[in-house]
């Protein structure tokens, strides 16, 4: 399965916010976009949708910019994929009206691959914006060993 650039930079600017909740200023749709090298405006309509949606507190104006609303913790991976995916059928015969394949009758692969979706959303739904900007614990998925400082993503804060 394979995300939606929307949904890879909806992801992007919640984590961004999310690396940058302890400062001052807000977040701005241009340092993002910065940061990043994603267009400004395709990146203002993200972030009206993730504003809409109840997720960023955005101020327009001088000194203005974005904030989460809520806590990153609190922020669930597989709700925010499931906002913003569309599309979750792997294959025709997993929506009835397009399907015509001969073989429905007789085939596993939906089960399969309607299982593996699950199974893909169980895994982000068991995770929070939080875990996706918490530095690795030292040795775990080839971060830093102890001892050794944990290099962060370039693009982030």
């Amino acid at each position: 399965m394979r995300l939606t650039q929307w949904t890879d930079y909806a992801l992007r600017v919640l984590m961004y916010c999310a690396a940058s909740q302890e400062r001052e200023q807000p977040v701005t749709i241009s340092e993002v976009a910065e940061a990043h090298g994603i267009s400004r405006s395709h990146l203002t309509k993200i972030v009206q949708q993730l504003a809409a949606q109840g997720l960023l507190d955005t101020t327009r104006g001088r000194g203005g910019g974005m904030r989460l609303m809520k806590p990153a913790s609190e922020i669930n991976l597989g709700a925010i994929v499931r906002m913003t995916e569309t599309d979750f059928d792997m294959v025709e015969c997993f929506n009835a009206d397009l399907n015509q394949c001969r073989m429905s009758n007789h085939c596993r692969l939906q089960n399969v691959l309607s299982d593996a979706t699950r199974a893909y959303l169980a895994v982000l739904d068991g995770l929070s914006v939080a875990d996706l900007v918490a530095p690795p614990p030292p040795g775990k998925d080839g971060a830093a060993a102890a001892g050794q400082p944990v290099r962060w993503v370039p693009g982030l804060p």
